[in-house]
């Protein structure tokens, strides 16, 4: 998050998860349950999972309300509780990004 950008603006998670294509599957499942977790806690808007083709990726995009309760999340025993099966099977890349432009048809 830049330095200008408002602590209480939406926040966008864009988290790429890499594993072997035979856990792809199971990364999902782990992270679907993961989002179950996360949507009880305070400022979380939505959260999106994405399959890659290759079998090798699974893309997470979530909205919430502010980075600070992004943050707190991060921190919540539930939510670190469902990070251990998937961190036994991916590594991830996370990155925050302050919400752009949208182009629709």
């Amino acid at each position: 998050m830049t330095a200008d950008a408002h602590a209480d603006s939406p926040i966008i998670l864009i988290n790429i998860f890499k594993c072997d294509a035979r856990r792809q599957n199971d990364l999902i499942e782990h992270l679907a349950t993961l989002a179950q977790v996360q949507r009880l806690l305070p400022g979380f808007v939505s959260a999106t999972l994405h399959r890659g083709l290759n079998g090798r990726v699974v893309a997470n995009h979530a909205v919430w309300s502010s980075a600070p309760e992004w943050k707190a999340m991060t921190r919540h025993p539930d939510v670190v509780a469902a990070m251990e099966p998937i961190l036994a099977i991916a590594t991830f890349e996370p990155h925050l990004y302050e919400p752009g432009e949208v182009v629709e048809a």
